[in-house]
């Protein structure tokens, strides 16, 4: 597994993009999310220590939740983020910043988040 230098601010964005979806979807998704988010925070903790692999575990849970919440909503969504929290988590293990950086920003913007963060350092 390679350690890549990542600017964690993407993952505060996509975090700040999940109360939008809350909004949208109600409270019923108030629990979920808020599982989604402490994972996120959990990750960057655990990576600004240095733990990477723990960070990449945590980010998996993180959107392994993601998926779950969207495919309560709609299966095909469900799947659609599924893939890509596998991509994103492949993405990270190579080292791939760019698929990474790509990914990631696909994730915030379906979460309800509409800016581009193309200027993050991964």
């Amino acid at each position: 597994m390679s350690a890549i230098s990542t600017d964690l601010a993407s993952f505060f964005k996509l975090a700040d993009g999940l109360r939008e979806l809350e909004v949208t979807i109600g409270p019923d998704a108030r629990p979920l999310i808020a599982a989604v988010r402490a994972r996120l925070e959990e990750a960057a903790a655990l990576r600004q220590n240095g733990d990477v692999a723990a960070a990449l575990t945590a980010i998996r849970t993180a959107m392994g939740q993601l998926a779950a919440l969207a495919s309560g909503l709609e299966p095909a969504e469900g799947m659609l983020m599924k893939l890509m929290a596998e991509r994103f988590t492949a993405a990270l293990e190579a080292g791939d910043k760019g698929i990474a950086k790509e990914t990631i920003n696909f994730i915030r913007k379906r979460a309800g988040d509409p800016n581009d963060d193309s200027n993050s350092d991964w």
